[in-house]
C-alpha cells in the first residue's frame, strides 16, 4: 500500500498564498507572519517554524527504530518545502543575510523574527528620522507624497512606535511646498483633524489644503527647522 502524500507536497506556488515579498525596510513583517502562520496551519506543518518541545522515543526495538527513520526522512522533505517557502517570499538581500547551510524553517524563522523584533529600537529610530524629513518636494505629486508618509506611519506600526492622527496629519502638512500658501484654505471652524485611516484618499488630500495653515501646523513646522 503506497503512502498518501502530505499536504504540504501538493501545495502549489507558494506566491498564490502569501502574495507579499518580505524586505528589511518595507514594514511588512507583521503581514508576512500572519499569512505564512496560515499558510502552514493550511498544509500541518506548523511545527516546522514553531517546533513543539522534541519528543524521545522510550523504545529502542529495530522495528520501532525503522518508524523513527521514516518519520525523520518524511519530517526532513517536509522541512525543506517550508524552507523553500521562507525563500521564497522574502527579498534578496534578506536571504543572503540569513541564509546559512544545513539549516532549518524554525531556525530560518527564529532568525527572520530576530531582524525584525529585536532589532525594533534601532529601526523606530531610523523610521522616525525617515519621518520627519519626508517633504512633498521630493516626489512627484501630493499622492505619491501622502502615499510614502502613511507607508512610514503603518512601518513605525511594527515597531512599536505608532504615530497617532494628529501628529500624522501635522507631518503630512508641515512637508507641503510653499505653492500650497495660495490653495489652501484654512478652516476655522475646523475642530478636529482628517482622519488618515480612511479609504477615502482624495478627502484626506482636501483636508489637508485646508489645514496647512493651522496654527497647530505653523507651531509644527517651527519646531521642526529649530
Amino acid at each position: 500500500m503506497s503512502t498518501p502524500l502530505h499536504p504540504d507536497v501538493t501545495a502549489s506556488n507558494i506566491r498564490n498564498y502569501i502574495p507579499i515579498t518580505l524586505e528589511i525596510e518595507n514594514g511588512k513583517y507583521t503581514s508576512w507572519v500572519e499569512l505564512f502562520r496560515i499558510h502552514c496551519r493550511a498544509f500541518q506543518v506548523l511545527d516546522h517554524i514553531l517546533p513543539p518541545a522534541k519528543f524521545t522515543p522510550s523504545s529502542t526495538s529495530e522495528k520501532y527504530k525503522d518508524v523513527v527513520v521514516k518519520t525523520n526522512e518524511q519530517w526532513s522533505h517536509l522541512d525543506a518545502i517550508v524552507l523553500q517557502w521562507i525563500y521564497g517570499t522574502i527579498s534578496r538581500d534578506l536571504l543572503i543575510t540569513i541564509l546559512t547551510p544545513g539549516t532549518t524553517a524554525a531556525d530560518v524563522w527564529k532568525a527572520v523574527e530576530h531582524i525584525f523584533i529585536d532589532s525594533k529600537p534601532a529601526r523606530a529610530l531610523y523610521l522616525q528620522q525617515k519621518f520627519i524629513n519626508t517633504k512633498l518636494e521630493n516626489f512627484a505629486n501630493m499622492v505619491s507624497y501622502y502615499q510614502e508618509v502613511k507607508n512610514l506611519s503603518d512601518k513605525l506600526i511594527d515597531v512599536d512606535a505608532p504615530v497617532d492622527n494628529q501628529c500624522l496629519v501635522l507631518q503630512l502638512i508641515a512637508g507641503l511646498t510653499d505653492q500650497y500658501d495660495s490653495i489652501a484654505t484654512l478652516l476655522q471652524q475646523s475642530t478636529s483633524f482628517p482622519n488618515c485611516s480612511l479609504p477615502d484618499q482624495s478627502y484626506v488630500l482636501k483636508k489637508l489644503g485646508n489645514l496647512y495653515k493651522h496654527p497647530l501646523v505653523m507651531s509644527h513646522r517651527h519646531q521642526l527647522m529649530s
